[in-house]
């Protein structure tokens, strides 16, 4: 096991969840002090059908994506190439939905899916806006971070720089299973992805602690959940900046927007190495 990752993604989770436990225990005494109803906290992410047992909810979908970041770490940085078999890949996409269906079933009891994840969004054409401008924003800040020698901090502290999931998409041979990795990549993950961390995670947390807290908990655990060391602190920013959009349009659409075109400008660049030597910056 790569030591180091799993430590990070054992600090990452820990982190978060002592944040959240902290801030729900001052939230709750402000409550009960000053009385009243919760606070009215800003954005246009909706709170209001949440109710204390997601907290348990919230806490179990964590647990399932912490554990399988654990496994992710255990493979990182094995001397062996990476392979992914035609069914693993189907299990691991399974997995995604089935993740985003238990979300989906918690709240859907509650509201229907257009109001929970804002779906009825009359200025959606924003996205073809907002994705490209924030992913040439995004790529240019992680640009910033490989130039002031993040990579190579990652290298000096014994972690593999590139994700294993980079060198996949680089050595796959197999048209097919590599078309299924990318449509994985481009349209499975940011869909169920948005739907668990921003549609249900980020929301719950936020309800019971505010947006600040909510956020920062939140993206750090989308962060570790990805099980990669290298890509930790770059995910964590990026889990920011999808929470901000999501508060700024109040539909899901605009974050699943950005993710879908982050990943698949992604892919791109991993499959063009192929071909062209390009220099690896710390990402999905």
């Amino acid at each position: 096991m790569d030591t180091i990752t799993a430590t990070s993604v054992h600090a990452s989770y820990g982190l978060a969840f002592f944040i959240f436990l902290l801030a729900y225990a001052a939230t709750s005494l402000r409550r009960r002090v000053n009385g009243g109803p919760p606070a009215l906290y800003m954005g246009r992410v909706s709170i209001w059908y949440y109710r204390p047992i997601d907290i348990v909810g919230a806490g179990m979908i964590s647990m399932v994506f912490y554990l399988l970041a654990i496994g992710n770490a255990a493979m990182e940085g094995q001397t062996d190439a990476p392979e992914m078999s035609m069914g693993g890949l189907i299990f691991s996409i399974g997995f995604q939905f089935f993740m985003a269906g238990i979300a989906a079933v918690i709240v859907l009891r509650r509201v229907n899916i257009l109001e929970w994840l804002g779906l009825k969004w009359k200025k959606w054409p924003l996205v073809f806006a907002i994705a490209p401008v924030t992913v040439v924003s995004m790529w240019a800040l992680f640009a910033g971070l490989y130039e002031f020698g993040y990579m190579e901090l990652m290298e000096r502290l014994g972690v593999e720089a590139v994700q294993d999931s980079v060198v996949m998409f680089q050595q796959e041979e197999n048209l097919f299973l590599l078309g299924l990795m990318a449509f994985a990549a481009s349209i499975v993950a940011p869909l169920c992805e948005e739907v668990v961390f921003r549609g249900y995670l980020y929301p719950v947390a936020k309800k019971f602690t505010g947006p600040w807290i909510a956020a920062l908990c939140t993206a750090l655990i989308f962060s570790a959940a990805h099980g990669s060391l290298a890509a930790l602190l770059p995910l964590f920013i990026f889990g920011l900046v999808l929470v901000a959009i999501y508060e700024i349009t109040g539909s899901l659409w605009a974050p699943i927007a950005v993710h879908a075109l982050f990943n698949t400008a992604t892919v791109v660049v991993q499959i063009a190495s192929r071909y062209v030597e390009l220099p690896q910056a710390p990402g999905k």
